[in-house]
């Protein structure tokens, strides 16, 4: 399954390192600035098509690569083009421990396990964070990934819990009315969050009228997922290797949405998936989405601006894109989705007309 295979076919179906702010605009070219590209590394590639295409990518500005599985063929590949590799994985959505240990998994407001029932789709089998096994369970996983020569850092994706509100643009394919939160997507209430919770504050969630409004509940799952991202990141750095993540668009939709709190978190660099079409908002909301993202940072991690290429008409609006983007300060771009080589040329072209003269 490729990331987040449920939104991407929610969309078809619904259709049939740190810049300052504008400096780009300013002509001022940040040293530093890093460009990406998520993708799943393909078995059937040869070896004489990866160093063509990942020189390819080098010469246009791309400056890494998120392999969302383990390929030493191509991950070395990219790296004798210059590139960086780094592992994109998924955190707290995970399937492997259903059968092993159940009762590590979140439970809904309704009562529901996603071990044996997964909110929206089959794939959605949420790790309960505060469980130390479980926090552990992540930290042996990155611990063993990072112990690879050619891995150079590592990029964390689902990591939040499950969204108890989806993008705007799925309501219809889901035939959900989201405009409240539900309890059936509303995570985690099992036996550990609740004592651990009623330890820390001293009441019990279950005894709160409207435990969905209660801001102590909220800022304690925010806390359950930056306790463990921190913790991992202290093990990347630990390991003189780099940690990233793929996160929601902004602080304020992360924190609503999926109980996510990154600008909390001590990492590198941060890629907000500001995919534009998923709010239906206009190609001129990745600027808006970057500016809020850089204010809240207050320069405490370069952002990368997560882009979903099928949301774009053409090339020009992918160029429009990027540059809204850097001018909002964002410190490069991420891309997912077919990089053909008009986005290359988009990318290109970009950074060229931003050279200081």
């Amino acid at each position: 399954m490729n990331k987040r295979e449920f939104l991407k076919v929610g969309i078809l179906t619904a259709a049939a390192a740190q810049l300052p702010l504008g400096s780009f605009a300013a002509g001022k070219k940040k040293k530093g600035m890093k460009n990406w590209v998520w993708t799943n590394p393909n078995s059937k590639d040869t070896d004489e098509e990866l160093p063509a295409r990942y020189a390819a990518y080098k010469a246009a500005g791309i400056t890494g690569i998120f392999f969302e599985a383990d390929s030493e063929r191509h991950f070395r590949a990219a790296k004798a083009q210059g590139l960086e590799t780094h592992r994109w994985i998924w955190t707290f959505n995970r399937a492997e421990l259903v059968s092993q240990h159940p009762e590590w998994y979140s439970v809904s407001r309704k009562g529901d396990s996603c071990a044996d029932k997964p909110p929206y789709v089959g794939y959605y089998r949420w790790l309960c964070p505060s469980r130390p096994e479980v926090q552990e369970y992540l930290e042996k996983t990155v611990t063993d990934i990072l112990a690879l020569d050619y891995v150079d850092g590592i990029h964390l994706d689902y990591v939040r819990y499950c969204d108890v509100i989806l993008p705007v643009n799925l309501w219809d394919t889901y035939k959900l009315d989201q405009t409240r939160e539900l309890p059936e997507y509303d995570f985690c209430y099992c036996n550990v969050c609740k004592g651990k919770f009623k330890e820390k504050y001293g009441y019990d969630i279950d005894q709160v009228q409207y435990p969905d409004a209660s801001l102590s509940w909220r800022l304690f799952r925010y806390g359950n997922i930056t306790r463990v991202v921190n913790s991992i990141a202290d093990i990347a750095h630990r390991n003189k290797k780099q940690i990233t993540a793929a996160v929601f668009p902004t602080p304020e939709i992360a924190r609503r949405n999926v109980r996510q709190d990154w600008t909390n978190w001590n990492l590198d660099g941060i890629c907000p998936m500001i995919y534009h079409g998923f709010y239906k908002e206009g190609v001129g909301w990745i600027g808006d989405a970057v500016a809020e993202g850089v204010h809240f940072l207050a320069g405490k991690f370069p952002i990368y601006a997560g882009v979903y290429l099928p949301d774009f008409k053409n090339d020009d609006e992918v160029k429009t894109g990027i540059q809204n983007a850097f001018r909002n300060g964002a410190a490069g771009i991420s891309f997912f989705g077919n990089v053909t080589p008009g986005v290359l040329d988009a990318l290109k072209v970009t950074i060229a007309s931003n050279k200081p003269a």
